[in-house]
């Protein structure tokens, strides 16, 4: 098995430890992964404004970069969901409607493909698991609250392997923190008073951390977390499960 890593414009530029910690699991799990260099965005930024005209050249580029690959991992939810969703290419059509089958987030990825049951990995911190709207309603990553079904979650499942780590329980266990991509620049209020009580559920349980598929949305409750002068950090689920 051979995977391709894709590493998200914003992950590389801001969280970089995020994507080493991706790269290093990985190979302690046995995966024989390459990181092509000339990967660049996938192009949801601009879909996600309304112009995915544009994105030809992005999904061109990915197409011919991962196309070779048994299968490709991406560290971030929402990246994921839109290649899987909207990859296309005029150049190479029949291969981007091929790889979109073959994409994969890192979480379901070690859940679905892998099927991981153990890791050496050791967190002795209270940990909040923010599940990301991308992830949740787009990936399946956990069951949503409002349908009377029997409950799950990848996220959990992988971090209850960790030694020492104690999961909180929240009020709210699958509600938005307002980052929604640009949606936190067309409607900053909004956003804004979205991700303080997403932090305040966190928290009000204890939580020392706050992990997520989601750098993203870690991101904007980064942000929040910094302006109310808190303790409480955000860091990548891949760290903690590589053991940071």
């Amino acid at each position: 098995m051979t995977v391709g890593l894709f590493i998200p414009c914003y992950v590389d530029q801001f969280y970089p430890n995020a994507a080493i910690a991706t790269l290093q699991l990985l190979e302690k799990l046995g995966v024989d992964v390459v990181y092509p260099k000339k990967q660049t965005c996938c192009g949801q930024p601009m879909a996600n404004s309304g112009f995915s005209h544009l994105t030809g050249g992005c999904d061109d580029l990915f197409t011919e970069l991962f196309e070779e690959f048994d299968y490709v991992v991406v560290p971030s939810g929402s990246c994921t969901l839109h290649l899987k969703d909207h990859l296309h290419s005029d150049k190479h059509p029949e291969s981007a409607k091929g790889l979109r089958k073959k994409v994969y987030e890192l979480v379901e990825f070690l859940t679905d493909i892998l099927q991981v049951k153990e890791l050496n990995a050791k967190f002795p911190y209270r940990v909040g698991v923010h599940q990301s709207c991308h992830g949740l309603r787009g990936l399946h990553l956990s069951q949503m609250t409002e349908l009377v079904a029997p409950a799950f979650s990848k996220p959990n499942q992988l971090l209850s392997m960790v030694d020492g780590l104690e999961l909180v329980d929240l009020d709210r266990t699958d509600e938005c923190c307002g980052f929604g991509g640009t949606f936190c620049v067309a409607e900053e209020a909004v956003s804004s008073k979205m991700g303080k009580d997403r932090v305040a559920d966190h928290i009000k349980h204890g939580a020392e951390y706050i992990t997520s598929a989601d750098l993203s949305c870690l991101m904007h409750m980064e942000g929040i977390l910094h302006r109310q002068k808190s303790n409480v950090k955000v860091v990548h689920i891949a760290e903690i499960l590589n053991g940071i």
